[in-house]
């Protein structure tokens, strides 16, 4: 087994004979090894291929394991006649051209596993499945700074490593020093358990960053916190003595592997250190624990995750935005209806104030196309929860509605029922065709033309359009919906910020003034994963 697991990186160990639903991932800590770390002594089993799958079944869940380089020790005598040596648990431990000492800093280790996760769930097309991480020693450290680094990027060409906090449900530390450990313990205990001889220097890095009150440790310890409630979090610590050159000892205390906080599930586990992590069997201490909360975790994550995706997709909604409102909601629509065309805009009114200023309070603007299905029914759901989100803006407070489905499953016709309803609570209701860039400037020079006769002698100008629709609707005191149908090629029309109108502040004289709401409809996978 062990020769055809990767030293370094992802191996998948387990797959279900199904479509697989989450991912658990298998992180080893200093000195370990991907299969190493993982087998017992004893029994050589390698529990997460070998006893976890039968737990998981219903789950339908991978189990990948992940090496990284931390070894902080290396081999007194290297083994001729192989480029391997001996690892702590009798595995075959692969050396590097050099002293075989890792060089990385924690948080080198953190983006690789992030980048590498990343590459294998979407070759794998499963970005958006939960992940459960398993976690031993620094390699709990190692998950953690994972997930402060993948929960920051929010960049264009970043934002795929977000993918990993978004889809992290649970996590599992087993002997983790989250406060920080002795070092004079664990070099003691690295030197007995591995005969190897610690390096001095630089080669100490990940020693150096785990010591008590370390500001590395802090750090990741303080920025996690902020993160922490959005994970099922169990902690294990060790319950056995280790022998060290001085006598019998923990080589990761309780209150350092287990600190009692709320709403963190934690136990221990009849074993030292090094073997908390392994199992001969499933009757070997600890196994029913770790097994258990592993299997509830995989169960449990897929609709918590499911919905946390919609979070985020309009959350990637807001950054595009680029802070042009606050609120936002997501709803979904399924079950085939007709569908409106893209037809031209109409006014049920013909408001347009000759002095080019914008009309007056007592005007109203319906500018929606007219081929509303008659006799609609259904989706009174979809409709009265639209009704009470939009209910709630305020011109402090905006808010923002995205309906998403699949082409021709009545989005259009949603919001076409609810203009329909909405007409006494909006003076103005103004219904944009967002297909394309140029269907867009097409649907803001009718706007325009309504809203303002001064606009008509500019109508070749589209740049000049989209100022002037932006301009009327920002200086609006009355309340006005906005709809951009059919942004389905966020690619093709990236600029859509463009046409956004920006709320002004307003002063209390000013109080009484209209609610901005913006609706849009999308079929788009950029945008929107599909969970």
């Amino acid at each position: 087994m062990e020769r055809t697991i990767n030293r370094f990186g992802l191996t998948e160990v387990f797959k279900p004979a199904g479509v697989s639903k989450v991912d658990i991932i298998f992180v080893h800590g200093i000195n370990g090894h991907p299969f190493g770390t993982w087998t017992s002594e004893k029994d050589r089993t390698f529990w997460p291929a070998q006893l976890l799958p039968p737990v998981i079944k219903e789950a339908n869940a991978r189990v990948l394991v992940y090496g990284y380089d931390a070894d902080i020790v290396s081999p007194v005598k290297e083994i001729a006649s192989s480029d391997t040596a001996l690892d702590r648990d009798g595995q075959p431990r692969y050396l590097r051209p050099h002293d075989g000492v890792a060089q990385d800093r924690i948080h080198n280790h953190a983006e690789h596993l992030v980048a590498t996760l990343c590459a294998n769930r979407r070759s794998h097309h499963a970005t958006n499945h939960p992940l459960v991480f398993v976690a031993h020693s620094l390699g709990g450290i190692v998950v953690k700074r994972a997930l402060i680094h993948s929960s920051g990027k929010k960049g264009k060409h970043t934002i795929h490593l977000r993918s990993i906090a978004v889809s992290t449900y649970g996590i599992l530390f087993l002997g983790t020093p989250h406060l920080g450990y002795d070092r004079t313990k664990w070099a003691s205990w690295s030197d007995d358990v591995s005969c190897t001889t610690l390096k001095n220097g630089s080669q100490a890095r990940l020693l150096e960053a785990l010591e008590t009150n370390s500001e590395t440790l802090q750090n990741i310890e303080r920025q996690f916190v902020e993160l922490a409630s959005d994970f099922r979090i169990f902690y294990f610590h060790e319950t056995k003595l280790a022998w060290l050159d001085n006598g019998w000892r923990y080589i990761v205390n309780e209150g350092s592997a287990a600190p009692v906080i709320q709403d963190v599930e934690r136990a221990g586990i009849q074993q030292d250190h090094s073997h908390m992590c392994t199992f001969d069997n499933i009757d070997t201490p600890g196994f029913d624990l770790v097994a258990e909360a592993i299997e509830r975790y995989a169960t449990d994550a897929p609709e918590t995750i499911r919905r946390r995706w919609a979070i985020e997709s309009n959350e990637q909604w807001l950054r595009l935005l680029d802070g042009v409102t606050n609120g936002v909601a997501r709803l979904s629509t399924s079950n085939p209806t007709a569908q409106t065309s893209d037809s031209m805009l109409i006014s049920d009114h013909q408001a347009v104030d000759n002095t080019g200023s914008v009309a007056s309070p007592l005007k109203h603007y319906y500018l929606v196309p007219w081929n509303r299905v008659k006799g609609f029914v259904g989706r009174e759901t979809q409709l009265t929860e639209m009704s009470a989100y939009f209910s709630a803006a305020s011109m402090q407070q905006p808010r923002v509605l995205i309906l998403h489905a699949l082409g021709g499953q009545g989005k259009s016709q949603i919001v076409l029922e609810y203009c329909q309803r909405s007409r006494e609570r909006y003076p103005g209701i103004f219904w944009v065709n967002a297909s394309s860039r140029s269907l867009a400037l097409q649907s803001y020079t009718r706007i325009a033309t309504a809203l303002s006769s001064q606009t008509q002698a500019k109508v070749e100008d589209g740049e000049q359009i989209i100022e002037t629709v932006k301009n009327l609707l920002e200086d609006w005191n009355e309340s006005w919906l906005l709809i951009f149908d059919n942004y389905d090629k966020p690619d093709e029309f990236g600029d859509i910020r463009r046409f956004l109108p920006r709320v002004k502040p307003r002063n209390a004289a000013e109080s009484t003034a209209g609610s901005y709401s913006l609706l849009l409809t999308t079929r788009s996978r950029d945008l929107i994963p599909v969970c």
